[in-house]
């Protein structure tokens, strides 16, 4: 029991993020789906949206939880919160180009090929947060 105990602390950042990428990605491909369910709008700019809200519940849940941000002060927040954004913007912009590639030449079905592209973007934002976003100095 004692040896579980050490694993699950050593690795609880890890387990933490895995557990809370998949609810991000639930936020992502959840609203992504309700949005081809209630709209006829561009598979596109459902994917924007779905992977704005995505971004939006990542932020809060990564800042509070996965690396327990001690960005106090406004600015600080500004600034962790920017960076957070930034980095997801560019796995964004490769989830779109991805999905967007994976219809249109590939011939895959939408939402197959926004499944597919999920678990690069989860590897790629784990890398970015950890060592770009929520580092040392803005843990506790």
């Amino acid at each position: 029991m004692a040896r579980c105990r050490a694993l699950l602390k050593q690795y609880r950042e890890v387990l933490l993020y895995v557990f809370f990428g998949g609810c991000t990605t639930l936020v992502n491909l959840g609203s992504y789906w309700l949005l081809r369910a209630l709209t006829n709008w561009n598979y596109n700019l459902e994917n924007i949206l779905s992977v704005t809200l995505a971004i939006l519940f990542a932020y809060w849940a990564n800042s509070r939880f996965v690396f327990c941000s001690t960005a106090r002060t406004l600015p600080e927040r500004l600034a962790e919160c920017a960076k957070f954004i930034a980095a997801r913007l560019s796995t964004m912009a490769l989830e779109v180009g991805g999905v967007f590639a994976m219809v249109e030449f590939l011939r895959m079905r939408d939402t197959l090929a926004k499944l597919a592209i999920q678990f690069v973007v989860l590897a790629l934002n784990y890398l970015f947060s950890k060592f770009l976003v929520f580092t040392k100095g803005n843990r506790s």
